[in-house]
């Protein structure tokens, strides 16, 4: 990952009247669509802001595997994360300190091929959940809102 060795992308998100609910996201040379399904008053014309969510989480899991199976020399040929959010009521989840309300659930599945053996692929699930992003999702975050003309 290069959460250490690059400054920060700006990631911008326009809306205006005309797109409804769909959003325009400029990250450097990358463009894409975000919205919402007809269900929930959009077009359907992208991932929805939580899809998005996780498929950086996804990538991000993925990547970190591949390298430290890369640097460890293991015969990973490809990794799948199939992922899903969900909000549960807290008192469902019996390891969560939030006692009362909703709280986020995310699913994540993740399947390896190529020929490891049943140590390498623990090691592969255990860093899977060191992935950068994931601990982003984890950690107590602080989000600035500011105002600008």
């Amino acid at each position: 990952m290069t959460e250490h060795h690059e400054p920060p992308r700006a990631v911008v998100v326009t809306s205006d009247a005309k797109m409804a609910l769909a959003q325009e996201i400029v990250v450097g040379p990358h463009r894409l669509r975000a919205d919402e399904p007809a269900s929930l008053g959009g077009a359907d014309s992208g991932p929805t802001p939580y899809d998005l969510v996780l498929a950086g989480l996804g990538a991000c899991t993925a990547i970190t595997v591949r390298m430290y199976a890369a640097r460890k020399g293991w015969p990973l040929d490809g990794v799948t994360v199939t992922l899903r959010h969900e909000k549960i009521h807290a008192a469902d989840c019996a390891d969560c300190e939030t006692r009362s309300g909703f709280i986020d659930r995310i699913d994540k599945t993740i399947a390896f091929t190529g020929a490891l053996d049943a140590a390498q692929r623990a090691r592969l699930l255990e860093i899977a959940g060191k992935c950068p992003v994931n601990r982003t999702l984890k950690s107590e975050v602080e989000i600035r809102d500011r105002l600008v003309d």
